[in-house]
């Protein structure tokens, strides 16, 4: 896949034929925060209003036409995505400056910069990465700008040392350092009264690569009137308490269901079921409903669904799963919905005939939600045909992340009400059920059994289509690892992939299955935030095993006896059978053994060794189940057992190396004052 890349203050126009563009300001280092934001500029390279500041208190401009659509993990690091319609910003809008700001550290502990535009199918039509970056804590990575008729985008990459209160300052807008009044509105809600924004300084309207604050502006500053100055504090998320039921007299006896599972059938009904269980929890639980609305790339703003509406469609009838609406200030959006539950697939006929649908009533996009997890965020199980995106956007979800954010939510904060947390406990405690039909990940499809004995045989070519079908099925149950673990720990756990292979889905698919056929392995890279190491997942297929290990520095003081008492320390209570294996200084020179020798004499690993220890690896094997569907003794069950154990006995109690502070010398000691006083 090929696309423009830009250099810093190079420009490019858009393709006459897009309407809307998101554009991703990615970085390496997820566990550094960025905070997004979108500032609309006259030609005078001012905001006209408050409300021309997009960013995090403010997630949407007051027409509608730049919206922020929060941050997620992507398999090279974290991404915030904004998404512009072009069509629908105002005629006095010349320039979109697209910014971001740290709260600690800068930009240069990011490590690569990228800023990317992309249509509505997810294609990029340009790219801008730089690693120029260093104290910034405040950083304009671009501009969506005019140029007459057309839409261009130029590389800007221009940092400021002092925040973005800092920026703020500098573009004339002042900050308001209060503390915030507990009655605004939260994050992510509807405006309030007196809008918070920022402006920024002048961007001329010449077509030049100058930095922005360099540039001279060619009409009066705007005057606007402001008596109010940014405010920038954000709110911690607060978590309420579920409702407790204390009365039961046994541990069988359950509490009655807000959406009852007895009855229900499969196939339209489980779907329509799942459909009115999941809209109705979007429209009482606010919170859920903006972290699934800004995966689709819906506003944050007060939400309404309906089921079950028809459309004509020539001389036939269109009847999605249901209508979703969004209202935020003037503006609506709108998307159709497309369910499958259970083996359910998407069809490409019946999204094509929403997209038209959508296309003439002037809707914004048709979402498809299924059990389908795509490897890659914002990939589609179905291709359709592209002509048919030019207006309307296609968006997935899967019912995996569905849970996930309903798991964040109740786990991590963000939800204030008690009753909200039980409702939207039920429709967790509703998606659990098998009847449901919305399973997380249960199957390795209909090529699996297949695939698995052409492995043991040792026939299998990585040229054998069922291998692709089966490796991107493993892919699959890779980001399906990395979102549960995210749900579980509260953090943004990745699935790291190459950078061909989070573009090139042919490609990765293809290159899985060569390893597959070559030594009968699949292979999945964990991340997690604040771990000593990456969570690596080996199956492999022709041992039965499945294989998970962990790779951390020693320390590098002291001998390699008291590096080893430094590891084991930490693995006080690591299962015994872990292997432990510490490679030398010297080149070629490993040691290998498991934790309970290693436990009961450390010179197992360090005797007769040359050189010191510069890293370990532990490993833990676990059986492999051969069934292909969700139960207990199944591959996917296996898996994801292994790795839970794996994560919470080895990797959980570890901390990387930290060198001890210096020390001071002591100025009763002659040589400390002689050395002070040369």
């Amino acid at each position: 896949m090929t696309f423009p890349i830009l250099i810093k203050g190079q420009n490019m126009p858009l393709p006459e034929d897009v309407v809307r563009v998101d554009v991703v300001i990615g970085w390496v280092e997820s566990e550094i925060e960025v905070d997004a934001s979108a500032l609309l500029l006259g030609v005078d390279g001012k905001v006209c209003s408050d409300s021309d500041f997009v960013f995090y208190n403010q997630p949407e401009s007051s027409d509608g036409s730049v919206r922020f659509l929060g941050t997620s993990a992507t398999e090279e690091g974290a991404q915030a995505r904004i998404a512009i319609e072009l069509s629908a910003v105002p005629d006095n809008v010349h320039t979109v400056a697209l910014a971001g700001s740290v709260g600690s550290g800068s930009f240069g502990d990011l490590g690569k910069l990228a800023l990317r535009v992309v249509d509505a199918a997810g294609k990029i039509l340009a790219e801008y990465v730089t690693a120029d970056a260093t104290s910034e804590s405040a950083f304009v990575f671009g501009e969506v700008y005019r140029r007459g008729s057309e839409w261009k985008v130029r590389a800007v990459g221009q940092g400021w040392d002092s925040g973005l209160a800092g920026l703020a300052t500098d573009f004339g807008v002042d900050i308001d350092e209060e503390d915030p009044d507990p009655s605004v509105t939260p994050l992510g809600a509807a405006p309030v009264s007196e809008p918070e924004a920022v402006v920024v300084q002048e961007v001329g309207s010449v077509d030049v690569a100058a930095p922005i604050h360099e540039r001279t502006p060619h009409n009066e500053p705007n005057t606007a009137v402001r008596t109010r100055g940014v405010r920038t504090a954000k709110r911690a998320a607060k978590k309420a308490k579920p409702i407790e039921f204390k009365l039961a007299e046994g541990e069988n006896w359950q509490p009655a269901r807000l959406f009852s599972v007895f009855g229900v059938g499969a196939g339209e009904e489980q779907e329509k079921r799942a459909t009115s269980a999941l809209i109705a929890t979007m429209q009482v639980v606010r919170p859920f409903a903006r972290a699934l609305c800004a995966r689709i790339g819906a506003p944050a703003g007060a939400f309404e669904g309906y089921v079950e509406v028809q459309y004509e469609r020539g001389e036939s009838k269109v009847i999605p799963d249901a209508v979703l609406k969004v209202v935020r200030g003037s503006r609506i959006w709108t998307g159709l919905l497309e369910v499958k539950t259970g083996s359910g697939k998407l069809r490409r006929d019946q999204l094509e005939s929403y997209l038209d649908v959508a296309r003439r009533k002037k809707y914004d996009a048709v979402v498809s939600l299924s059990n389908d997890v795509p490897a890659s965020a914002g990939e589609l199980p179905v291709e359709v045909d592209r002509r048919k995106l030019t207006k309307v956007a296609l968006r997935h979800l899967s019912w995996a992340e569905v849970a996930h954010e309903a798991r964040m939510l109740l786990s991590h904060g963000g939800i204030e009400d008690d009753l909200q947390v039980w409702i939207l406990s039920e429709f967790l405690r509703y998606l659990d059920h098998p009847r449901s039909g919305a399973v997380e990940f249960v199957d390795m499809g209909r090529h699996w059994v297949a695939v698995r004995d052409a492995v043991t045989a040792g026939t299998l070519r990585a040229s054998d289509q069922k291998a692709l079908t089966v490796a991107d099925t493993w892919m699959s149950l890779s980001r399906h690892l990395a979102l549960r673990l995210t749900s579980e720990l509260g953090v943004t756990v990745k699935h790291v992939l190459s950078r061909r292979h989070l573009t090139d889905r042919v490609a990765r698919s293809a290159a899985v299955t060569e390893r597959l056929a070559a030594d009968g392995t699949f292979e999945a890279v964990l991340r997690i935030p604040d771990t000593a190491g990456d969570l690596v997942v080996v199956a492999d297929i022709r041992t039965n095993k499945i294989r998970c290990r962990t790779t951390l520095d020693a320390p590098n003081e002291g001998t390699s006896g008291r590096r080893v008492s430094w590891l084991l320390k930490q693995l006080a209570d690591a299962p015994g059978d872990v292997q432990v294996e510490a490679v030398f200084s010297a080149r070629g020179n490993e040691a290998c053994e498991h934790l309970e020798k290693v436990r009961a004499d450390a010179k197992v690993l360090t005797g007769g060794r040359v050189g010191t220890i510069v890293s370990f690896s532990l490993e833990q094997t676990f059986p492999m189940g051969n069934r292909r569907s969700g139960t207990a003794a199944s591959f996917i069950a296996s898996v994801t057992s292994a790795t839970d154990s794996f994560y919470g006995t080895v990797i959980q109690p570890l901390r990387g190396w930290v060198p001890a502070a210096p020390k001071q010398p002591d100025p009763s000691q002659p040589e400390a004052v002689a050395v002070a006083d040369m």
